[in-house]
């Protein structure tokens, strides 16, 4: 059995020779397309509480027959791509796809193999990760023509690491798991600069023995990570996450343009709030760059609104009131009309800018 071992120097040492083909890309057709869901037969309880798990055990990839493990990476945008270039970086040997091809260079020149499409990625690969933009996106790169579960079979796993919501997962799971595959959801907690430097956290459910088998390649890209229980805890739970970041960027952005509006310096709000018991990551690393109207895009805020959308969904779906969450989403919404859906979250900032001149 192969042991991926990770140093504090963050170097991977491999006890036996470990191959890894990782994945390249997004499939996304423009066309809706139809999918008939099957059904799923959940191998965990509904009635029993989850058990989290933390990055800090060390937990090594089944790999009974002594092969080599092979990974496939699938989706090289703003999250996908420092994810897999992690992999590469630490040893794995990595296959990867991306609907544009030229995202896939970077890797290639770093080592990783390259393939036309999903199918024949995860043909090739035992274990194929899939960073897709957004539900559609994922279902289609899955499930569609040449799509992933087509190359799926016994003994592989598919490890969904997108956004989505715990009905598309489900669908998605359901597919996979019809070709004698496993498969596990694990959507990520951080933006661009955490996906660079491996401190993502990992929010996975499904298939425990999958996630045992891919725990060492979490820790590579990763942090932290935690094992949910049945699939849809962990879409659950990173949508109930982004509906908090979504809130509080929109309160934030209230009190930088209010702290102005009354002849307060808002870079001191930034510092004062950052001393404080309120005090987030988020504003200090956003709040001077707001204040001088910049949004370096690390979470573009297209995805954002996205995440409150499907959030209110699940609030609606159990008759949870979130009217702070959907007063938030509405701000969003007005960025995005004024053409900033590509630029970073924190530009919501901008919304309120325009209502203040209207």
């Amino acid at each position: 059995m192969s042991l991926l071992l990770k140093a504090s120097n963050g170097h991977l040492f491999l006890s036996s020779s470990i191959a890894s083909m990782a994945t390249c890309s997004s499939f996304c057709a423009q066309l809706p397309i139809h999918f008939r869901p099957i059904p799923i037969a959940s191998s965990f309880p509904t009635n029993q509480p989850f058990k989290p798990f933390s990055a800090q055990a060390s937990i090594s990839p089944a790999n009974d027959g002594g092969s080599p493990n092979t990974i496939g990476f699938l989706g090289l945008g703003i999250m996908g791509s420092p994810m897999a270039q992690n992999l590469i970086k630490s040893g794995c040997d990595v296959t990867v796809w991306n609907r544009t091809k030229s995202k896939c260079d970077p890797l290639i020149s770093l080592g990783a193999k390259y393939k036309p499409s999903p199918e024949e990625v995860t043909a090739a690969c035992d274990v194929t990760f899939a960073m897709l933009a957004d539900p559609e996106c994922a279902v289609e790169v899955a499930c569609g023509k040449h799509g992933a579960a087509s190359g799926m079979g016994p003994g592989k796993g598919y490890v969904d690491v997108s956004t989505v919501d715990g009905g598309t997962s489900k669908l998605i799971c359901g597919h996979i798991k019809a070709s004698g595959a496993s498969f596990l959801e694990a959507p990520v907690s951080g933006s661009k600069k955490p996906a660079e430097d491996g401190q993502l956290i990992f929010l996975t459910a499904g298939d425990k023995s999958l996630y045992e088998t891919v725990a060492p390649f979490l820790d590579i890209m990763g942090k932290s990570r935690f094992y949910l229980g049945e699939v849809g805890n962990g879409a659950a739970m990173k949508l109930i996450v982004n509906m908090i970041m979504g809130s509080m960027m929109a309160t934030f952005s209230e009190g930088l343009l209010l702290s102005e509006k009354v002849g307060l310096d808002p870079n001191v709000l930034v510092e004062v709030v950052s001393e404080g018991a309120i005090s987030a990551p988020m504003y200090s690393l956003k709040g001077p760059s707001m204040v001088k109207s910049l949004y370096p895009t690390a979470f573009p805020l297209k995805h954002q609104q996205k995440d409150m959308r499907l959030a209110l969904g699940l609030a609606e779906s159990v008759s949870q009131p979130t009217p702070i969450a959907a007063a938030a989403n509405e701000l969003y919404k007005v960025a995005k009309s004024h053409g900033l859906s590509d630029s970073d979250f924190s530009a919501v900032i901008e919304a309120l800018k325009g209502k203040v001149q209207s």
